[in-house]
């Protein structure tokens, strides 16, 4: 292998590198500017305190919290949502949402 190979294999290797670079960069502005669309619809939606209780479920468990906001996004694109919903309402909206958790009693034979 010469060196003319060689060079040609670095430089074909080094644009490869740089449009993966560019490609990720892109990647992460879509995902920056679909989040702050995201928040600026829930802001629409939910009062100061429903949205503080989805950011605190959004520390803890991030998937759920996610759900929650495409379900909210979905009814406020369709027209449901009438009027801001508020920290009660989200409340009751996380009940419906989260599966019944089942109670399991274990009795000790003596």
């Amino acid at each position: 292998m010469g060196d003319d190979e060689l060079a040609e294999i670095r430089r074909k290797r080094l644009a490869q590198m740089q449009q993966q670079a560019v490609d990720q960069q892109e990647d992460m502005e879509k995902q920056q500017r679909q989040d702050a669309q995201i928040q600026m619809i829930l802001m629409q939606v939910l009062e100061p305190e429903a949205r503080e209780r989805l950011n605190t479920i959004k520390l803890t468990k991030p998937e759920f919290a996610r759900a929650v906001e495409q379900q909210l996004i979905m009814l406020a694109q369709s027209g449901r949502i009438k009027q801001k919903i508020t920290d009660v309402q989200l409340k009751e909206l996380l009940r419906q949402l989260v599966p019944a958790k089942k109670d399991f009693k274990i009795r000790r034979k003596g």
